[in-house]
């Protein structure tokens, strides 16, 4: 099979999305299948209001065609819902091509923790383009049911995996700092929840890998805190396994990639018992989940990092892969109720 995927997030971007489609790409290759990216490259673009590290391309449907025409792949994925995402959305419904898509941030939130715009209105709009498509792919059972509940339809599983040969604990220490070490890795921005972790009074040292818009305010407001920035996937790895406790104060992730990677370099975590943490961590011995962060903190520092490797080792990008590409088959076979038919009708006025 070949498959497009369409995506608003790619290099130079570093965030889950983007090396959870490069990794289920490559991976992909050993299925037989092929993978082909319809990204920014190559568009002009306008950096995002509020975040211009994200920049938002200038492309419009007709473009789109013309690409999946000279592509012509056997199948589209649709993995964003920014201009890259709608362009190809409307392509396909245009010219009749099938297309899934994926569920991967809660955008909602996100709006809402910038702007005062009502949750039901942005679900609305998302809910329309993603049941415009053949099914949605969701990383966990959890937000399955509360999409599902949400009135989305046609959800399909596809999990995440993690790369052992870079994310390891054998790495030799990068950090010379007071321990124990807390750390934490990923975009730093409000949707982030960081201040529930730098505000924790907790032994040691605290760390913080990433870049994004709140990064400033949060150096001045934590002084004592240490701010790495961006990372190549090598030199995360190596950080990771020079901490004690990997901590993810987020509450709005759908997965966590970030979860995996540490456990994988032997980090137990340290989580509120939210979507992604329950069903990445689920009853594993490999974390502590509490509203008390703090307490999770210092229970998570009496796990061994042997139950967190072996954890991690259960998951895969050669699994990730199957599944994705098996949710796309399944979503090709399945017949359409006249409802969804329906629906289909209405979501091609986006």
């Amino acid at each position: 099979m070949h498959v497009l995927i369409a995506t608003d997030a790619w290099h130079p971007q570093v965030n889950g999305v983007v090396r959870s489609l490069e990794a289920t790409a490559n991976a992909a290759r050993s299925f037989g299948a092929r993978v082909d990216f319809l990204t920014p490259q190559g568009f002009n673009t306008l950096p995002l209001p509020s975040y211009p590290e994200i920049p938002l391309s200038l492309i419009t449907s007709r473009m789109a065609r013309k690409r999946l025409d000279t592509a012509q792949p056997d199948h589209v994925h649709i993995a964003t819902e920014g201009p890259i995402g709608l362009a190809a959305r409307r392509a396909c419904l245009q010219t009749g091509r099938k297309f899934t898509t994926s569920y991967h941030t809660r955008y909602p939130e996100y709006i809402a923790a910038r702007v005062p715009l009502p949750l039901p209105w942005s679900y609305a709009w998302l809910r329309r383009f993603h049941n415009a498509g053949l099914g949605i792919l969701v990383a966990t059972p959890t937000l399955m049911r509360e999409l599902d509940g949400r009135g989305f339809l046609r959800l399909l599983r596809w999990s995440r995996g993690v790369d052992h040969t870079i994310f390891r604990p054998d790495l030799a220490p990068v950090l010379d700092l007071p321990r124990p070490i807390f750390l934490c890795a990923g975009r730093v921005a409000v949707e982030k929840n960081l201040d529930a972790f730098l505000s924790l009074k907790l032994p040691g040292s605290k760390v913080i890998v990433g870049d994004g818009p709140a990064r400033v305010q949060l150096q001045q407001r934590y002084p004592e805190a240490h701010f790495c920035g961006l990372q190549s996937s090598k030199n995360l790895a190596a950080l990771y396994a020079s901490a004690d406790v990997f901590v993810f104060p987020s509450r709005t992730d759908t997965f966590g990639m970030v979860l995996l990677e540490a456990m994988a370099c032997g980090l137990p975590v340290a989580a509120f018992p939210v979507a992604g943490p329950l069903d990445v961590l689920g009853t594993s011995d490999a974390g502590v989940m509490d509203e008390d962060l703090q307490k999770a903190c210092m229970m998570a520092l009496e796990i061994p990092r042997e139950a967190a490797l072996a954890y991690a080792r259960k998951f895969t990008w050669a699994a990730s892969a199957r599944e994705f590409l098996e949710s796309i088959s399944q979503a090709r076979s399945a017949p359409k109720s006249s409802k969804e038919r329906d629906l289909l009708h209405h979501g091609q006025r986006i």
